[in-house]
């Protein structure tokens, strides 16, 4: 008989907010909509930004009317993305997504009329507007943001057009993805019968080959059955932002990335370049592991596959994935450990693994309630623990800011995967310190070198491939079979040409929902440069003889208020433009894979 859950495995959404089929939610939409409309409205006379102090007075009370509806935004956008996430085939929730996206021009509209209204203050008047209000001081951080912002934003009329346009346009893109990924049922084969399983419940990393390898086929056939709508799809979210790029006189597809990244060009170069230079040494653990599965070289569906060793189960429950996860982060930090239990015992986690669901994992946020809500499916694996440790780590990131002003909470996503990926390097690395197996060991290590492998190699594909995707759609089209042919050829080059002839996948890009987030361009580097920065943080710790968790809440609080650079350097005291810290953190992967290497040869 299953024993229940000592953690639950359903979120709970009911104490955020009414079900979306009740009056109660309707009406809260109805306000919501009527609220945002009247604030649109006022952004179009906006006071001159200056020192006088009725101009100072209609400014602070207009923003802080914004940050209130700002916060109600977030909370409905998200809890209507848990709702259609969890079931992605109710039609209300998704009709629900449409009608919330149709007001994004307002907000929008709103964006458009405070950036251009402090794009166009003289540096004096802006400096006098700041200074005579304590609030406006504390927020100068955003303010300031918002006025750079606006240097990527056109003409105003033309701003207020493209958003409207969007909503049927590039967003409905992204829409139509969700749907069709969503609905996806892909046939594997289970005990002698088909059995019909949505995308997030097949999975690559079985221990057994024939598994994983039968799984991969049956995705990549379900997948390539819908190649030419996502191949539209891809197009059309591209080539509007080419356009919209085109417009505003941006000859580099990255630098609107880099800036809502926070973040100078030189930063990411200086990141590629160290991990194009030293990521070959991934080939001798993707050796290894191919060898003790009878092979030359690995497919792509090995990649993922649990390393082989003789002793002890594969296997991590829920429950024991919970209980292990706020005993290491209680070990880092007894907040960090307060918070995880808290959230999980919460009904913060969705991870039932059920048919029905959209594939992949998030964390999404309510400000207003001062929650995080976790969505994924858990598929018993140290992988998935991996994952719940990841998504808590988002989670943590926002609660360390719950007290922050709302427009002080805003981080950039290589920031927030900094946050994220640090949850898992402290989940690995104390795993990895207590163990005292050598068996246990290897499957600590292989975990961490799979991470790697998708950190510097997977994701740094996706990067190739958009990137060179990028430059080939700005003479027209691609076909399905071309952008094929790019994602294989990207893989090649990121994976160093270290998997077999035919073990590439390049069906990848119909698969990977994150080429498809309309808001987002080039929803890739941040987890790499993520991943690194969280080593070198987390190195940082094991060295520092201080309060090492108080400097790392005051990171993830810098995250709201600086750019990332400075935010690095002003809480830890690196250079990000400079190879020499990438290099110190990809020194880490070396020595993991060296131990890997120790230990499979004396088994």
């Amino acid at each position: 008989m299953p024993t229940t859950p000592e953690f639950p495995l359903i979120w709970d959404l009911d104490s955020i907010l009414p079900h979306p089929s009740t009056d109660a939610f309707r009406d809260a939409l109805k306000t919501f909509r009527q609220d945002l409309e009247a604030l649109a409205e006022r952004s179009d006379s906006l006071p001159i930004v200056n020192g006088d102090a009725a101009n100072v007075a209609g400014w602070t009370d207009f923003l802080r009317e914004l940050e209130s509806v700002s916060g109600r935004a977030s909370e409905l956008n998200s809890f209507i993305g848990c709702q259609a996430a969890a079931d992605a085939n109710d039609k209300l929730f998704q009709q629900l997504e449409g009608r919330l996206s149709a007001l994004d021009p307002l907000r929008e509209q709103i964006a458009t009329n405070v950036e251009f209204a402090l794009k166009t203050a003289a540096e004096n008047d802006l400096s006098d507007f700041v200074a005579a209000d304590q609030w406006l001081q504390e927020i100068a951080f955003f303010i300031d943001d918002r006025r750079r912002n606006a240097e990527l934003r056109l003409p105003k009329e033309q701003e207020l057009l493209a958003a409207d346009l969007a909503v049927d346009g590039i967003h409905a893109w992204g829409r139509l993805y969700d749907r069709i990924s969503g609905s996806l049922r892909i046939s594997v084969m289970e005990k002698g019968e088909l059995v019909e399983k949505s995308v997030g419940q097949v999975q690559f990393d079985s221990p057994q080959r024939d598994v994983r390898e039968n799984n991969f086929f049956a995705a990549d056939k379900a997948w390539s059955g819908i190649a030419d709508t996502c191949a539209d799809a891809i197009n059309h979210i591209a080539g509007t932002r080419l356009t919209l790029n085109r417009r505003l006189g941006l000859a580099d597809h990255l630098e609107v990335p880099c800036r809502y990244n926070r973040m100078q060009r030189k930063t990411l170069d200086a990141m590629w370049s160290a991990v194009s230079d030293r990521k070959s040494v991934l080939l001798k653990f993707l050796t290894r592991k191919a060898k003790a599965f009878g092979l030359e070289k690995p497919t792509w569906y090995d990649v993922t596959a649990p390393y082989p060793v003789a002793a002890g189960d594969s296997e991590v429950s829920w429950n024991e994935a919970c209980n292990l996860i706020i005993e290491t982060f209680n070990n880092f930090s007894p907040d960090f450990g307060d918070f995880a239990k808290l959230a999980l015992e919460n009904g913060w986690v969705e991870a039932e693994n059920r048919s029905g669901k959209r594939q992949g994992g998030f964390c999404t946020g309510f400000p207003v309630k001062k929650e995080s809500r976790i969505f994924m499916t858990y598929t018993d694996s140290a992988d998935s623990m991996s994952t719940l440790a990841h998504e808590l780590g988002h989670a943590y990131h926002s609660w360390v800011l719950r007290e922050r002003p709302l427009f002080l909470r805003r981080y950039p996503m290589n920031l927030a995967e900094t946050a994220s990926t640090f949850a898992e390097a402290v989940l690995g690395e104390q795993r990895l310190d207590a163990s005292t197996s050598a068996a246990e060991q290897l499957k600590i290590l292989d975990l961490m070198l799979s991470d790697s492998v998708a950190f510097l190699m997977n994701i740094h594909a996706r990067f190739i491939f958009e990137d060179n995707f990028h430059q080939e759609r700005a003479d027209g089209e691609l076909t399905a079979g071309r952008l094929s042919e790019l994602m294989q050829s990207a893989q090649q080059e990121a994976y160093v040409n270290g998997l077999a002839d035919d073990g590439w996948n390049p069906n990848f890009w119909i698969s990977k929902l994150h080429f498809y987030i309309s808001g987002l361009p080039f929803y890739n580097f941040p987890y790499t440069f993520g991943y690194l920065l969280s080593l070198g943080v987390y190195a940082v710790g094991k060295e520092s003889s201080g309060d090492f968790p108080a400097q790392y809440r005051e990171l993830l609080i810098a995250t709201g208020c600086q750019e990332t650079e400075a935010a690095v350097q002003s809480t830890l005291g690196y250079d990000l433009t400079q190879p020499d810290f990438w290099n110190k953190s990809l020194d880490i992967v070396e020595q993991r894979v060296e131990r890997f290497l120790e230990l499979a040869d004396a088994e």
